[in-house]
């Protein structure tokens, strides 16, 4: 039985490495309320919000869960048409990198290798449920993780700049 290197063939020693360990799919919910009124052809197609949210946590040295939950729900007018909701995760083994580019690794380049699979899920779920299958848009994690920084960043001043103090001019 042969071993699976730590590094990727030809990398040096040493050397910033992320490998992905297992995959899974840790939650998957479809609901379509109205069924079979709501699958009639002659109704408009509905209109579909999405959320998704990536977490990250670490399990033991140099392993990292993390997990992508991604939920869709089709509407027309008030009516809920289908509610899909998904949790994908992933177990990383993260190697040699710096403590600042750690974050971005889970947030960004780890739900990026996940996407396509809970992607798939997310199609697979509605098309078995009666509908076209919902192809979710291709996302930018590293735009997510820009604009969650920056407000962590707003946040962090406004608490340093503290409450507006109230005197006499």
């Amino acid at each position: 039985m042969s071993e699976t290197p730590q590094n990727p063939a030809g990398a040096p020693e040493g050397a910033p490495m992320m490998r992905v360990l297992n995959q899974y799919l840790k939650d998957l919910s479809f609901e379509s309320p109205g069924s079979p009124n709501s699958l009639r052809p002659d109704l408009p197609a509905p209109n579909v919000e999405v959320a998704v949210d990536v977490n990250a946590r670490k399990l033991g040295d140099d392993q990292y869960e993390v997990e992508l939950s991604c939920s869709a729900t089709g509407k027309r007018g008030d009516d809920t048409v289908f509610v899909v909701e998904t949790n994908y995760a992933g177990l990383f083994l993260i190697q040699n990198l710096p403590e600042a580019q750690l974050e971005p690794a889970l947030l960004v380049e780890a739900p990026r290798l996940l996407f396509p699979f809970a992607r798939q899920i997310v199609a697979s779920a509605t098309r078995d449920g009666g509908m076209l299958p919902l192809m979710l848009e291709p996302l930018d994690f590293g735009g997510m993780y820009a604009m969650q920084l920056s407000e962590r960043q707003k946040a962090a001043a406004s608490q340093q700049d503290g409450p507006p103090e109230v005197g006499n001019a």
